[in-house]
């Protein structure tokens, strides 16, 4: 395994050389203790047991309880809105600030994707595993590596300056954010005092590659449904009718089609795009990271990355449909489709929602019946960088990996920062990460790489002891 131990810049102060020796002598400490929670399948979906996300709870709780810094630490449950439903369980310590000190919230979540098919893994998705100079196993880097990170941070944190510091600090790990943290917003309104911070530190993003940082200072939005088109009241033999009958199938794939433009980019009418700068990167590299296959051209219009973070995308993710070890000689009569949409910052949700029903009422072919509902959104988020706090964490940054972050932009989406800004509005939020283009978060062999973990860990290290050190005003 490659070597993590990197050699210390000679420009550290006395106390961040401390915080750095702090962080590797604990670094083995930390991985095994990750990979114990990435052998819990924490998987948030309805379809799987919600006792092994009650189980992860109560390991994060455990590493929690013993920094031994916080006066509380609660594993706690709130009621998803519209029903009397729980959500899973969350993770939550407070210790209030002292001296002046400002209060840092930090947020990560310690339920995983599900794991899809075991073929598709080169080892199991729940036996953690090292190959080279990275960790694989689901959760590995989203985000049970964010969890660690946190814990590890606040241990390196003890180890250098002491338990009797006069920082204030709130953990708050979630337990359903692959889920759509569905009770969020009521958690936030239950505990606002408890979650209240002069700044947020939600650990859950990428970096720009193994060797340099990233600060996310922008994330698109979504709207997800299920679209259901139908055509026939009953399936009718394809031989017989076919060439005079629509059948659903025919009627949804020229709907689908619709949304698109001739160069793969998004035709609704209504969703909106920004111009923002994009830092230099080729569409070789798009075809490295993404696994394009060759032969197939990129899509869009504008630089790469433009069409990743500012503007907006359209993804059909899943489909009810006969199976082709299944199809008959039929005329199908109905099909549903799952459609996930990413739109631009700057654009509201339930505005791209409007523009999305309203194209797909306006293209259906034959008069098919159209049928939209389990309706999800996320609003999308750009970050205030003028803060004291961005400043706090972009030279924490530089300081521990050698090199100046990049801010970057990310095409996936946080939807739960907007109940943030939303509840916290004074807030600074900073969205920082241990993941890097390689990561293949929510896919087969996700894996986080080792170097990434401990640079980021001694990042938010870094961070808590400059922060440890600086007035709350």
């Amino acid at each position: 395994m490659t070597d993590i131990r990197e050699t210390a810049p000679a420009t550290l102060s006395p106390a961040a050389q401390e915080l750095r020796t702090a962080v590797e002598r604990g670094l083995p400490t930390t991985i095994a203790d990750l990979c114990a929670l990435v052998r819990i399948p924490s998987v948030s979906w309805d379809a799987f047991d919600a006792d092994q996300v009650a189980r992860s709870a109560d390991a994060v709780a455990a590493l929690v309880r013993d920094l031994g810094v916080f006066e509380s630490v609660e594993i706690k449950t709130a009621a998803i809105p519209g029903g009397a439903e729980l959500g899973h369980p969350a993770i939550l310590a407070t210790r209030a600030a002292r001296g002046g000190r400002p209060t840092v919230l930090l947020y990560a979540h310690h339920d995983v994707q599900p794991p899809g098919q075991d073929e598709d893994w080169e080892s199991s998705p729940f036996e953690p595993t090292v190959r080279g100079d990275r960790l694989y196993g689901r959760g590995a880097a989203d985000d049970k590596a964010g969890v660690m990170a946190h814990i590890a941070a606040i241990r390196a944190l003890v180890e250098a300056i002491g338990p009797d510091f006069d920082l204030g600090l709130a953990l708050f790990i979630e337990g359903e954010e692959e889920f759509g943290s569905r009770s969020f917003a009521t958690f936030l309104e239950e505990n606002r005092e408890s979650l209240r911070a002069d700044a947020i530190v939600v650990a859950d993003s990428n970096n720009w590659d193994v060797s340099t940082p990233a600060l996310t200072t922008a994330l698109r939005g979504n709207v997800t449904f299920r679209l259901t088109v139908r055509t026939l009241d009953h399936a009718s033999h394809s031989g017989m009718f076919g060439g005079a009958v629509p059948d659903a199938m025919m009627a949804t794939v020229r709907l689908l089609a619709s949304l698109y433009a001739d160069d793969g980019s998004v035709a609704v009418a209504g969703l909106t795009s920004i111009d923002v700068p994009t830092p230099d990167y080729s569409v070789g590299q798009l075809r490295l990271e993404t696994g394009l296959t060759e032969g197939v051209s990129p899509i869009g219009h504008g630089t790469v990355l433009s069409r990743i973070w500012s503007q907006p995308a359209i993804t059909v993710t899943g489909i009810d449909a006969p199976s082709v070890a299944n199809a008959s000689n039929t005329l199908t009569p109905v099909v549903s489709v799952r459609v996930s949409t990413r739109i631009a910052p700057g654009q509201p949700a339930g505005e791209a929602y409007a523009a999305l029903e309203a194209h797909l009422l306006a293209h259906t072919p034959w008069g098919a019946h159209v049928e939209i509902d389990d309706v999800d959104t996320g609003e999308a988020f750009l970050v205030d960088t003028a803060g004291w706090a961005v400043a706090e964490t972009r030279s924490a940054m530089a300081e521990a990996w050698g090199v100046d972050p990049v801010d970057i932009g990310v095409g996936g989406s946080i939807p739960f920062i907007a109940d943030l800004v939303r509840v916290f509005p004074e807030a600074q939020i900073l969205v920082t990460g241990v993941e890097d283009p390689d990561s293949r978060a929510h896919s087969p062999n996700e894996s986080l790489h080792l170097g990434v973990f401990k640079r980021a860990i001694l990042s938010e290290a870094f961070l808590l002891g400059r922060l440890n050190q600086r007035s709350a005003n």
